[in-house]
């Protein structure tokens, strides 16, 4: 019987936003959690997608999956809507935008890039998690309801994505 070594998926979990715009920075938000939890556990890299951006896209080659949490407005939910969207159902809303800047990328943009990037080594194994937010303005603070959101969005990756159960 021939021994089997379990090699465990490479995840990268990117969260998008700017953390000097309330709400739009619960990407942000969620990776640094993220990043407080999961420093034990080198086969998942968690990307901070607000400045340079760009240059994150090259270190996701050898990534099996990739998670992603943005903030998105004009939803016509309340704040603090949760959105889950397997990236596939998403494809058709990804575009080419030759006016991207380096040092911002929206996720959709990320995608579209990683894929000309990756080529064949771009993961099926995609998903998105978006929060409905309203308040963007010029401000370091989430609103209340942002932040659990996105406190829930930690727990959602941290179980069912990632099946790390935390206490």
């Amino acid at each position: 019987m021939m021994n089997e070594v379990l090699v465990e998926k490479r995840v990268a979990v990117m969260g998008f936003g700017n953390p000097c715009r309330s709400d739009d920075g619960v990407g942000i938000y969620v990776v640094e959690q993220l990043q407080r939890q999961l420093k034990d556990h080198s086969h998942i890299s968690v990307f901070d997608m607000g400045t340079g951006a760009f240059e994150v896209l090259f270190k996701l080659k050898g990534h099996q999956r990739i998670i992603l949490i943005d903030a998105v407005v004009n939803t016509g939910e309340p704040a603090g809507t949760l959105f889950k969207v397997p990236a596939a159902e998403l494809e058709a809303a990804i575009i080419d935008d030759p006016m991207v800047f380096l040092h911002s990328l929206k996720w959709d943009q990320a995608l579209s890039y990683a894929k000309k990037l990756l080529q064949q080594e771009y993961p099926d194994d995609i998903q998105v998690y978006l929060i409905a937010v309203d308040d963007t303005k010029l401000e370091i603070t989430l609103s209340d309801t942002v932040k659990e959101a996105g406190d829930k969005v930690v727990q959602l990756i941290m179980q069912e994505e990632l099946g790390i159960v935390t206490y």
